[in-house]
């Protein structure tokens, strides 16, 4: 889910600054003064007396905008049921590093205009571009890790909350109460629907049109009732029952191939995905590629002549927003990180170093689509939208600037990838970086001349699969013995650091093996209740001494990485890395070649 969500957003961006780039032509061109009067064009819907119409650039940004923050809606649930968000320890960072960088920026916008006529604005610098972070990112920071991404983008999806929230209750107008009411009528008919399990989409259709048309003629920001019809659409993970029958159905096909097999093949493959996963598939790309390129298209359109660059440069709009972006968001998110990893308060996914987060803070005062977005509610002055836009284009390009020049100057060499550049082609070590010590886990006689080491993560599939064949593998050779060390792959298995924890947990008293297996049998079921609920069964206090399992983690990561672990399961045999099939007569063998000839 989080690689292809890179994908779409870090690829569109091309599209997005053409978009830009194209408005900022077309308004500058000798053509310029059609791209106002083009994009005032009225535009509605009849029916019979009743006529319902707005201009082409209110469509836009009311219309095909809520589409946009719908899929955030998307991305907000999935991420709250089953992806990152539902771990409180990997959210805290990103989600006070998100409140920083919003509360900064609104304050230095404020000390350069309260009391003047722009002090309206301040919500202009306090949004994060996710898809132009990700796009920047991919080339300032190319060989950037996967955990650095699934922080930022954690923060942008808590930004994305605290922005929607601003808007709805800092940037609404009156307020009409008739429309108001029909439109929490309607939204009470589409939780109703979704709560007896209807799942008839001309339905959801019909009801989210009119939804939308209620709240547009409230005062509300149309925009929102994406957000709610996003985060209302049914996600779950997948049951063991819908992929038994999906893969049943996939069998009976390659069986016996036919239009009708294939049918229900399809459609069993289909039911086993929540619907959120794929609604995101299907509108991830348009809301990438076509809606928010074309937002910029109708709003980035400023006048950039000497006279508008001239009155910028001294305008406090335009100076507010810039140094709310590029010194409010670096400060702000700086900051943000470093108190709760101070206080304790969470942990970082990853082996992040300050070098990239740094550079991500910094890359995170590009503001640009929800930032058009709010000043298109903050102002009516077209000189004054002017203005504040100057800003955001002069504030998200020294963002980047900034952001690329943090990556190559403060990029600490000691995490987990470095600039192109200084990063020669790997060879991975073979040995086993940290030797068996008294502190390790083990399985099997203390004493014994054969031992097998295992970097293993407890959400990883894999690792799940090759835990039957070690425990064959100990009953078969009373000379081996087991260790487990931790390598938790956090963007891949967002509960794999907690079980982590609360397998450590469970070993201050003595029941890690215990709790190792009990991890693995349920594989599936590693939600905080879940973890707790297995705590509570062994006597084990779940969450004891967090900071002192998160370091004992961290350096079992820090040693595999060291002896060339990349991915779960790695095994070391006696020292050594095994590079051979992890079935159990392929293991077995390469055991029996350790033991003396004879």
């Amino acid at each position: 889910m989080l690689r292809s969500f890179f994908r779409t957003e870090a690829g569109s961006t091309t599209v997005l600054l053409a978009g830009t780039v194209l408005a900022l032509v077309w308004a500058n061109s000798p053509w310029g003064h059609t791209y106002e009067a083009f994009w005032h064009i009225p535009m509605g819907l009849s029916f019979g007396d009743a006529r319902f119409s707005l201009d082409l650039r209110h469509w836009v940004n009311d219309g095909l905008m809520t589409v946009f923050f719908f899929v955030i809606g998307l991305e907000v649930s999935y991420e709250v049921r089953l992806g990152q968000l539902r771990d409180r320890r990997l959210i805290a960072v990103p989600a006070v590093a998100a409140f920083g960088g919003m509360l900064v920026p609104a304050g230095l916008y404020l000390a350069l205009n309260l009391g003047g006529p722009g002090a309206g604005g301040w919500g202009v610098p306090i949004a994060t571009d996710t898809a132009f972070v990700l796009g920047v990112l991919a080339i300032v920071g190319a060989r950037c890790p996967d955990p650095l991404r699934a922080f930022l983008l954690t923060l942008a999806i808590v930004d994305d909350i605290l922005a929607i929230i601003i808007i709805a209750v800092f940037y609404t107008s009156e307020l009409e109460v008739p429309a108001l009411v029909t439109a929490a009528a309607l939204l009470a008919a589409i939780a109703t629907l979704r709560w007896l399990r209807i799942w008839r989409a001309p339905a959801y259709i019909v009801l989210g049109f009119a939804l939308w048309v209620a709240t547009l003629e409230s005062g509300i920001h149309p925009t929102l009732v994406g957000i709610a019809l996003g985060v209302l659409v049914f996600v779950y993970a997948p049951s063991d029952q819908k992929l038994l029958l999906a893969g049943e159905a996939v069998q009976g096909f390659t069986t016996e191939p036919s239009a009708r097999a294939a049918r229900e093949a399809a459609r069993r493959v289909r039911m086993a995905v929540s619907v959120n996963e794929r609604l995101q598939l299907r509108l991830h790309p348009w809301s990438s590629y076509v809606i928010v390129p074309l937002f910029a298209l109708a709003n980035a359109g400023v006048r950039l002549d000497a006279e508008a660059v001239r009155a910028a440069l001294t305008s406090p709009i335009s100076i507010g927003v810039a140094v709310g972006l590029v010194a409010g968001k670096f400060a702000g998110i700086s900051i943000g990180t470093w108190l709760p990893l101070r206080l304790g308060w969470g942990v970082l996914p990853g082996n992040l170093v300050w070098g990239q987060l740094l550079g991500g803070a910094a890359v995170s005062g590009i503001g640009f689509t929800v930032a058009l977005f709010i000043v298109d509610l903050a102002f009516d002055d077209p000189s004054v939208q002017s203005q504040a836009k100057i800003g955001i284009l002069a504030g998200s390009l020294l963002s980047a600037v900034l952001g690329w020049i943090v990556f190559r100057l403060a990029w600490d060499r000691g995490g987990v990838c470095a600039p192109p550049e200084a990063e020669p082609e790997e060879e991975l070590p073979e040995a086993l970086a940290a030797p068996v010590g008294p502190d390790d886990h083990v399985r099997g006689p203390a004493d014994a001349p054969i031992t097998i080491v295992e970097y293993g993560d407890f959400e990883c599939p894999y690792c799940g699969r090759l835990h039957p064949v070690l425990d064959e593998l100990l009953r078969r050779n009373p000379d081996v013995r087991l260790v487990f060390r931790h390598f938790p792959l956090r963007t891949l298995h967002p509960r794999a650091a907690s079980a982590a924890i609360v397998a450590e947990s469970a070993a201050d008293r003595g029941r890690f093996w215990d709790m190792h297996d009990v991890l693995y049998d349920n594989q599936r079921f590693l939600t905080d209740r879940d973890l707790e609920r297995y705590a509570a069964e062994l006597d084990v206090d779940p969450w004891g001494d967090v900071p002192a399992h998160v370091s004992r983690i961290a350096e079992d990561e820090e040693s595999g990485r060291a002896g060339g672990v990349r991915g779960t399961p790695t095994l070391f045999l006696n020292g050594v890395r095994y590079q051979g099939p992890l079935d159990l007569d392929s293991i077995d063998r390469a055991l029996a070649a350790l033991r003396p000839s004879g």
